[in-house]
């Protein structure tokens, strides 16, 4: 662990393992900014223009990964994270808290532990309700990806008719989804959403992931993070644990955990996601791609 400068941000915690390096922000936040390969590419998007500001009531994209509480609301979800997070660093595990949010009593908390040597982390996010009253929401993590990618999501196991009558899963979508952009490919194994910079509205579509995983491939580089699924709970938009949005400038792979009542005073809830970085090649027909994917997960 080391304090370094960057992005225009003069006090940034960067953990590093010689596998993998991430970077994490305080002087906004909770924030992580950078995931990759040391003195590589980062896999996370950068929004040109917002690194390196602060303060201000305007919500601001900034890229990289952060916590929010769903189902998506204006004003209450867009709280603007532009000022300074307490952190803390016991050897293993670095713990960045932000202040109590003034428009909705929540706390949020983000935990990040590298694995000693391989190029792996775990991410636990932790919603703290501090209003006199409880209050509903599912804690939702959403990480920009760099341009230019594309994202993997998997599509439920195949079954052949007859003996497969009940549906196997949901897929929601937006008012401005139009599935048949270019951007977006549905396939038998897999469904991909290609991130093309300056080029495309915006497109989002959720999931009901039983698998738990999703996969963003970048410049012959895999991104991998994954997240439990539980098939008794209710989640949010129509029963969605994933979800994905990409407009001109950038990509989103989103997770998010089940609806919870979070008891006044102090009620909290978790919701943990694995992360891995991964070499492959992930060109070729779909049974390429996914037989390729298949051996990234073995790895993840």
């Amino acid at each position: 662990m080391d304090v370094i400068s960057y992005g225009g941000w003069p006090r940034c915690v960067r953990l590093s393992n010689g596998a993998v390096d991430l970077v994490a922000t305080t002087d906004v936040g909770p924030r992580i900014i950078r995931f990759g390969r040391p003195g590589g590419k980062n896999l996370f998007g950068e929004i040109p223009g917002q690194m390196g500001l602060t303060g201000g009531q305007e919500w601001r994209l900034y890229g990289g990964h952060r916590l929010w509480h769903a189902p998506e609301q204006q004003p209450r979800t867009y709280f603007p994270d532009n000022n300074p997070v307490a952190w803390d660093w016991d050897g293993g595990r670095l713990l960045l808290r932000q202040p109590v949010e003034a428009t909705t009593g929540v706390e949020k908390q983000i935990e990040i532990r590298l694995d000693a040597q391989r190029p792996r982390a775990s991410i636990v996010h932790r919603l703290t309700n501090h209003n006199p009253w409880e209050i509903e929401l599912a804690p939702w993590a959403l990480t920009v990806m760099a341009p230019a990618g594309t994202a993997f999501l998997p599509q439920e196991p195949y079954a052949a008719h007859p003996e497969a009558l009940l549906p196997a899963r949901p897929v929601v979508l937006w008012p401005y989804t139009d599935m048949s952009d270019p951007r977006w490919s549905w396939g038998r194994r897999l469904i991909r959403l290609r991130q093309a910079p300056g080029g495309g509205g915006p497109q989002k579509c959720g999931i009901r992931n039983t698998a738990g995983w999703g996969a963003y491939a970048l410049d012959g580089q895999v991104f991998v993070k994954r997240a439990a699924f539980d098939p008794e709970a209710q989640y949010p938009d129509f029963g969605c644990n994933w979800e994905t949005f990409t407009n001109a400038d950038m990509l989103e792979l989103e997770t998010l955990g089940p609806l919870c009542l979070l008891a006044a005073d102090g009620g909290s809830v978790e919701h943990v996601e694995y992360w891995s970085l991964h070499e492959a090649d992930l060109a070729g027909d779909e049974d390429t791609v996914a037989d390729a994917l298949m051996r990234v997960l073995a790895d993840a």
